[in-house]
């Protein structure tokens, strides 16, 4: 690595912060080439909560960072994307006065329920850009507050994930707009803090860090870590945010991620302002809006259901009658939290790979359905661009194929793996240079992969579906 050094200018550094690992890339700022590349492992605690000390994600990004060897010294800017809603309670001195509580520590879906009864869906959807649930942090706050009042009384800081990295790297109190418009006392439409929301969930104002406007600088690296000091630290953002940095999203144009669970998100010109709940109206880190919609049965839910029928995941069959929702976990787009897996039209001569295609289409057919609600909110017209397919399933020829069927588009999947490192990376490029962050990602080609043309609607199957889902939610 070191005898090409001299053939690369400048350096940032990009860090994604997960629930489960901190991944770091050192990126050339004029080609976008990945340099080198780090992770370590965290520890999240099991059982009825999620949470981790942040202490954790502090020595997995030193860790990580160690392992860049010479490009860690050399970065001359880092960004850090994070995991979104985590709640981090600090004392004077900056130290954890418990473990974090994480987006997926559900105990506070009690306190989320009471906050969008005390308030209504509307009132949040039109101040704050979403109906909040139990990930956001508001509702963490609210469900301490209750269950350890000693904790929330004695804190002095507040921060979300990515900010308290930040923080350690800078020494700065700050946050930025994508990410704080996931905590639910964030207005969307003033982009302020509602001191009164505060005031009322008794929250001091001041324990909150400084929201930081797109390409603005938290500050620079503090000495004493394996990084150049004085290195510029860019604000940091969410994680889907970040990633959408990652893939130089435009309005119109959308990304499908294909996970355990399903998420489709874009920029919008439009502020977001859902009532049902559906569409969360997140910020987005370069200005504009990111409306984001998910569904809960994805890849699990379809692998699921292949190692019920004994096959493997790709062994599906075409044809056939069946229309299957595997909505095995209930299913949040569309909101059905009481559902289960329903399965029609079986007849002698379906066959088990039918039944597994069955679950791949009902599994799309809800996340194109999401699709349809996201870009609503500018419209509702798609770019003319392939759709972007990410995540484990995009990897997938059933997966691949099931997208084409039921949406009729062409689908793009990028070869670049790590978007939220890159995309933090895209961060910290546009605050040391200056240029617009679609810019550099389109530079760097982030989005660039193979693609696959479209396929005539499968109406057939449309039809099934539509016609099986007033059953659902029976």
């Amino acid at each position: 690595m070191g005898s090409d050094s001299a053939s690369h200018g400048s350096v940032v550094l990009g860090v994604d912060s997960s629930t489960q690992s901190t991944k770091v890339l050192a990126v050339d700022v004029e080609t976008g080439a990945v340099l080198a590349s780090g992770q370590a492992r965290h520890t999240v605690s099991t059982g009825a909560g999620r949470e981790t000390d942040p202490e954790v994600w502090w020595s997995a990004l030193q860790s990580a960072l160690g392992q860049l060897g010479e490009w860690a010294g050399r970065a001359e800017a880092v960004s850090v994307g994070g995991q979104q809603h985590g709640l981090v309670v600090l004392d004077a001195e900056g130290r954890a006065l418990r473990p974090a509580l994480l987006w997926n520590d559900v105990r506070s879906a009690p306190q989320a329920a009471a906050l969008v009864d005390k308030y209504g869906a509307g009132h949040w959807a039109q101040r704050f850009g979403s109906v909040p649930g139990a990930s956001f942090t508001v509702s963490k706050w609210a469900w301490l507050a209750e269950h350890e009042p000693a904790a929330a009384a004695a804190a002095r800081a507040v921060r979300l994930p990515h900010d308290f990295l930040t923080e350690r790297l800078s020494g700065a109190a700050v946050t930025d707009r994508g990410d704080v418009s996931g905590t639910g006392w964030w207005r969307s439409d003033t982009e302020r803090y509602d001191e009164g929301l505060l005031a009322e969930i008794g929250l001091a104002p001041e324990l909150l860090p400084t929201v930081l406007g797109p390409g603005e600088q938290a500050g620079t690296v503090r000495d004493g870590l394996p990084l150049r000091a004085g290195a510029l630290v860019a604000a940091g953002t969410g994680d889907n945010a970040a990633a959408a940095l990652g893939l130089g999203l435009t309005p119109g144009r959308a990304a499908l991620s294909l996970g355990t669970s399903g998420t489709v998100y874009a920029v919008s010109r439009q502020r977001p302002t859902d009532a049902s709940g559906v569409v969360a109206g997140f910020a987005a880190a370069d200005g504009g809006w990111l409306p984001l919609a998910c569904t809960l049965n994805c890849t699990l839910a379809v692998d699921k259901v292949a190692a019920l029928l004994g096959r493997e995941r790709e062994d599906v069959e075409a044809g056939g009658s069946v229309a299957f929702l595997p909505f095995l976990d209930g299913e949040r787009t569309p909101n059905l939290p009481y559902a289960s897996g329903l399965l029609t039209g079986l007849r002698h001569d379906t066959t088990a790979g039918q039944v597994l295609q069955g679950a791949y289409d009902g599994a799309v057919y809800a996340l194109l359905g999401a699709l349809d609600q996201v870009l609503a909110v500018d419209g509702g017209a798609p770019s003319d661009e392939p759709l972007l397919v990410i995540g484990g399933g995009s990897r997938g020829t059933a997966w691949l194929e099931t997208v084409r069927r039921l949406s009729g588009r062409a689908v793009q999947v990028p070869e670049a793996g790590e978007l939220v490192a890159l995309g933090a990376a895209v961060q910290a490029a546009a605050a040391l240079t200056g240029e617009a962050a679609t810019s550099i990602a389109a530079r760097w080609s982030t989005s660039a992969g193979r693609v696959h043309p479209a396929l005539p609607l499968d109406d057939a199957a449309l039809s099934r579906l539509a016609a099986a889902m007033p059953l659902a939610s029976a």
